[in-house]
């Protein structure tokens, strides 16, 4: 049976960008299994399977819906265990969390300020409504404001990745010789900007540059389906 995916998207369907809904997308190619996707705009996100969800991605997998990146994660292992296993064990999904955490708290800051007006160009006029107004409640102030030093705090942002540049130095992705969820929930962060904005986050000479190319790279090109923004 096929898994349906709600993600989420702009005018442009076929141009989904949520880091979030990035995970799920690697995580199903990454197990193998067949799914279709619906693009989901910001204003009908709530209407998602009877308001299941605050938020996409949202997925339906026969009589199952389930919300949220790390726990459909958990789903796809638990539910198709002869499949790709996403965490190598107990302890990998334990270390996923950590990673988690450490991305939604130290790349996700600066990226989702960065390509903020990005984003708000790629949406219709209902969901630039919504966006402007969430945006600015979250930022304290009004979203043209939001990435104008972005620039200045780029060198900040880079030298923060040390962790994850250092560790590349010794295994060609987050989860050691071959992807896991820990190595999706990071790519999808940086997705989310090559997708939405011409900004470039990191240097061309990066290993953490190189690393996101291996991931573009994985499952058939499952991350280049769609173009970087020009």
């Amino acid at each position: 049976m096929t898994i349906l995916l709600y993600e989420l998207a702009g005018t442009d369907a076929s141009r989904p960008f949520s880091p979030h809904c990035w995970k799920t997308v690697m995580s199903l190619a990454h197990k193998g299994l067949p799914y279709e996707t619906i693009a989901t705009p910001f204003t009908r996100v709530p209407l998602v399977e009877d308001s299941a969800s605050k938020t996409v991605p949202v997925i339906r997998d026969g009589d199952r819906v389930v919300s949220d990146s790390f726990d459909i994660a958990v789903y796809l292992e638990e539910t198709y265990p002869d499949r790709p296993s996403l965490f190598g064990g107990s302890g990998g999904m334990a270390t996923a969390r950590f990673v988690e955490r450490w991305s939604q708290l130290t790349v996700h800051p600066f990226l989702g300020a960065a390509a903020l007006m990005d984003i708000h160009g790629m949406l219709a006029p209902a969901d630039q409504a919504y966006f402007r107004e969430s945006r600015a409640k979250r930022f304290g102030k009004p979203i043209e404001e939001v990435p104008v030093d972005r620039e200045h705090r780029l060198a900040a942002f880079r030298a923060g990745l040390e962790p994850l540049r250092n560790m590349l130095s010794y295994q060609p992705f987050i989860g050691g010789a071959s992807p896991l969820f820990a190595d999706y929930i990071v790519f999808g962060a940086f997705q989310w900007v090559r997708v939405v904005s011409q900004f470039q986050t990191l240097a061309g000479d990066d290993p953490v540059a190189a690393w996101f190319e291996r991931c573009l790279d994985l499952h058939g090109g499952t991350g280049r389906r769609v173009a970087a923004a020009a």
